[in-house]
């Protein structure tokens, strides 16, 4: 039978009859305590809200009315789930960050296939970067897709880091410069070349590609300088083209666009040329939000945190989750000094990342992981 066992002996103990609100009262008879078993429902609740979360099902698709589930797991949107610090080394990290709206985006670490760390910011601006990248130990590579001020908190934060810009998002630099059909002759071929950029896995190859587009540059070159006048103004006749051959050349001169060859080269192995670890799991994230379109930000805000949280190496079933993160209660006061007291309608602060103790949310020192 499934009796408790007691708190004080740790025997099993037996029924003893009821109290007057009819539940069950069991009774040690080792040493004689006597006790009512509580049934916390909580745990099941949340765990079916996850399950539901992160899936595709609609709630039309449960067992049970709308309003019985919004009834039974509205206190689940209270919970923030809080990255764990686990201060372990990983040789790569890939970064990346999804927009919610404007001045709304959630910055995550993906290493070892899990999810590592994330950091609600305004941007993807230098400090919000930095924000995430305190919480996580120096790698030995970064992977990014070059967002702005990535290179900056690298270097204050992560100084020994290399980085390794993501080759696909490169050549789609070019592609939206070129445009996937151009009609000049020298767009055709810097599109060509920039499809060849994915082929480039090692050293030589990596030699050939670079000997090949330093041939363009030095092909074009007078024709990329071609002038014409407009509104009485002196312009560049191909800017687009002039556009993406800057990017390629500060990616090579910065030597971010084949860091993983030199890091074969150093260390041996295979080490990765894209973001693509990260990238999957936005597109998990972009999936969610859309099976579940029209919720309030804040809740796509913990949505997103939720799904980070489960995927991460050592998740918390969800009676411990219920027990070790902090609700909506707890972080009211990080809320009112980051946004001076002012909320929007939708619950969040005016700001977000901007003040110390907003940051702090970010930290789980408080709270056990």
């Amino acid at each position: 039978m499934n009796n408790p066992k007691c708190g004080s002996c740790g025997a099993k103990m037996k029924g003893n009859g009821r109290t007057k609100a009819g539940t069950q009262r069991w009774r040690c008879p080792e040493c004689g305590a006597s006790s009512v078993r509580k049934h916390d429902s909580g745990a099941k609740q949340l765990a079916a809200f996850l399950k539901w979360l992160l899936s595709k099902d609609a709630i039309a698709d449960l067992k049970t009315s709308r309003a019985t589930f919004w009834r039974k797991t509205a206190w689940a949107w209270r919970v923030w789930p809080i990255a764990p610090a686990t201060g372990e080394l990983h040789d790569v990290v890939f970064l990346d960050g999804i927009w919610l709206r404007r001045k709304a985006a959630v910055l995550v670490a993906v290493a070892g296939g899990h999810v590592v760390g994330w950091h609600l910011a305004q941007s993807e601006c230098g400090s919000a970067w930095a924000a995430l990248m305190l919480r996580i130990p120096a790698p030995k590579m970064a992977v990014s897709d070059g967002s702005p001020g990535f290179a900056a908190a690298v270097k204050a934060v992560w100084p020994n880091t290399r980085i390794q810009r993501c080759t696909f998002h490169a050549a789609n630099q070019v592609k939206r410069c070129t445009t996937l059909k151009p009609r000049l002759e020298a767009g055709i071929e810097l599109l060509e070349i920039a499809n060849r950029l994915k082929d480039a896995k090692d050293a030589g190859s990596a030699t050939a590609w670079l000997l090949e587009y330093n041939e363009w540059c030095a092909r074009w070159a007078t024709f990329l300088k071609e002038h014409t006048v407009k509104d009485g103004k002196k312009a560049y006749t191909h800017e687009r083209l002039r556009k993406a051959r800057r990017g390629l050349n500060r990616l090579v001169k910065e030597g971010a666009l084949f860091t993983f060859v030199e890091m074969q080269q150093e260390h041996g192995g295979e080490w990765p040329s894209t973001n693509n670890a990260v990238e999957s799991v936005n597109a998990r994230l972009r999936d969610m939000l859309r099976h579940h379109r029209g919720l309030p930000l804040m809740h796509r805000i913990k949505a997103i945190f939720r799904r980070c949280y489960m995927h991460t190496e050592n998740p918390l079933p969800p009676a411990e989750i219920i027990r070790a993160m902090p609700t909506d209660d707890d972080v009211d006061g990080l809320f009112a000094a980051a946004s001076q007291g002012s909320k929007r309608e939708d619950g969040g602060p005016d700001e977000y990342g901007t003040g110390i103790v907003w940051e702090e949310f970010h930290m789980p020192t408080n709270y056990r992981c």
